[in-house]
């Protein structure tokens, strides 16, 4: 995992060549988005919806499961998200798309999703395969890019942004790997409470999903303003088990800012600690790739101070194993 995490840069450079050879259609009246996918292959959904949520002018929703809105119909684009192309409720959710006559995409490495989509002559962006599927988020995530791009649902500067993080990301490597083994060393033996300030709760999401499976840890996340309004009450005891997590943009909103400046305080008499990250880059997509990194290698250093496998997943494996019998 650490090696795959090393050359995410790489990846990014594969990636957009893969996204600069794809033929993708043009848009016919596209009215809203439906990106559905899960885990490793669906967060890139998420996390594109926020980089162009200022300019796209259709709304986007993020799907991770069976079904698939009412709203969907012929107006919709689907993007159909599964690394393998046999996730099960991707593909469930990509039969009830087709039999809505939506406008699909998908983006996969094989499997049945790319079968149907030749089948039915849809437009898909194939990746290359035989890794996990969250090391590879980078490969899906481009072709998300893509594919808003040139459906004209994004500016095709995104483009010079990926240039922009992937430089960012080689100039800072060695820094990044420094302070993401300082952040592991002190989120070992901790519960990571992990917070975004608005703009970034795709990478939050990143972060924890690369804890949970990468670290074999628990860990939460939420996000401000909303966490004001609910789970702040919540912060009442002591607890030196908890270590808070904040990932912090240029583009988080000044009275964001100014609630967690209250908060922070009191997070740190209740918790261990509180570790504020800070992204880097000029652009959104910049920063959320440098935050994506900097999580990434965090939760490699984690395994290695607990001894352990980070690609196993032997639990979900077995998940599947039993679902196959019915």
């Amino acid at each position: 995992m650490k090696k795959l995490v090393e050359n995410f840069t790489q990846q990014l450079k594969e990636a957009k060549s893969i996204a600069s050879k794809a033929i993708i259609s043009n848009q016919h009246n596209i009215q809203n988005v439906l990106i559905t996918g899960l885990g490793g292959s669906g967060i890139g959904g998420t996390i594109i919806s926020e980089v162009v949520s200022d300019n796209c002018k259709v709304p986007i929703t993020v799907n991770k499961d069976y079904f698939i809105p009412n709203f969907v119909n012929e107006n919709t684009l689907v993007i159909i998200s599964s690394y393998s192309g046999n996730t099960e409720e991707t593909l469930a959710a990509m039969d009830m798309a087709i039999s809505k006559k939506a406008q699909i995409a998908c983006v996969t490495s094989g499997g049945k999703v790319l079968e149907l989509a030749k089948q039915h002559q849809y437009d898909f962006i194939e990746i290359p395969g035989g890794h996990p599927p969250r090391s590879c988020i980078g490969y899906s995530l481009v072709q998300l890019v893509q594919i808003f791009i040139s459906k004209g649902l994004a500016n095709a500067t995104l483009m010079n942004d990926l240039e922009k993080a992937i430089s960012l990301l080689d100039k800072h490597e060695s820094a990044i790997q420094s302070e993401a083994k300082s952040i592991a060393e002190k989120l070992h033996h901790k519960i990571a409470v992990i917070y975004s300030l608005g703009t970034c709760e795709g990478v939050t999401v990143r972060f924890r999903q690369q804890i949970n499976e990468n670290s074999k840890m628990l860990a939460w996340h939420n996000t401000f303003p909303e966490m004001n309004h609910n789970e702040l009450v919540g912060w009442t005891e002591k607890n030196d088990m908890l270590k808070v997590i904040t990932f912090h943009t240029d583009f988080d909103y000044v009275r964001t800012k100014k609630r967690y400046e209250v908060c922070k305080p009191l997070f740190e008499s209740l918790s261990s600690g509180v570790i504020d990250i800070y992204a880097k880059g000029d652009s959104k997509l910049e920063q959320f790739l440098y935050h994506i990194h900097i999580g990434d290698w965090i939760s490699c250093y984690l395994a290695d101070l607990k001894g352990i496998d980070a690609v196993e997943v032997n639990v979900i494996n077995n998940l599947k194993n039993e679902l196959a019998k019915f």
